[in-house]
């Protein structure tokens, strides 16, 4: 029942992400850019041939097989952890890590590169889109998690008999 619950969720956020792309390519490629706050952010459309910061530029196949191992590792990951509270938070981490991911993923299979069209405008910054925002939320919860709240077990001392 989790599973389903996480790839129902899993689907509707890349929809939610393909949407937005949609809008992008429809709509905003012609103009190229427009002004949605001044000073503060801008729709620039993009076509993002690299990873973030369109590091790696070119390398679409090894951004294809990255996300395909990430991906399983993800799901062999959720399936396999305990159910308790932090792994639930852990599993909504991978969720959004995960969904971000295939986001791009789709993009970079079928066009050949990423639609990025948010551009924050107060800051030198690289444009994004919405699968990044996913990336980047999931991994601030998953080291928020593993910097303060998983404990090492404490270690036994042992006997010196």
């Amino acid at each position: 029942m989790l599973l389903l619950a996480a790839m129902i969720a899993a689907i509707t956020l890349v929809a939610i992400d393909h949407i937005t792309k949609y809008w992008a390519l429809t709509y905003l490629k012609p103009l190229e850019n427009t002004t949605v706050i001044k000073g503060l952010l801008d729709f620039t459309f993009v076509e993002n041939r690299g990873g973030a910061f369109g590091f790696l530029s070119g390398q679409r196949w090894l951004f294809v097989i990255i996300t395909i191992i990430v991906s399983l590792g993800i799901i062999y990951t959720f399936i396999k952890l305990p159910k308790n509270k932090v792994n639930t938070w852990i599993r909504f981490s991978l969720l959004l890590i995960f969904a971000g991911a295939i986001g791009n993923f789709v993009d970079r299979i079928y066009r050949g590169y990423v639609v990025d069209f948010l551009e924050v405008t107060f800051i030198s910054f690289p444009v994004f889109n919405v699968a990044d925002i996913y990336v980047v939320i999931g991994t601030g919860i998953l080291m928020f998690i593993m910097l303060f709240v998983l404990k090492d077990e404490p270690k036994k001392e042992k006997d010196k008999s």
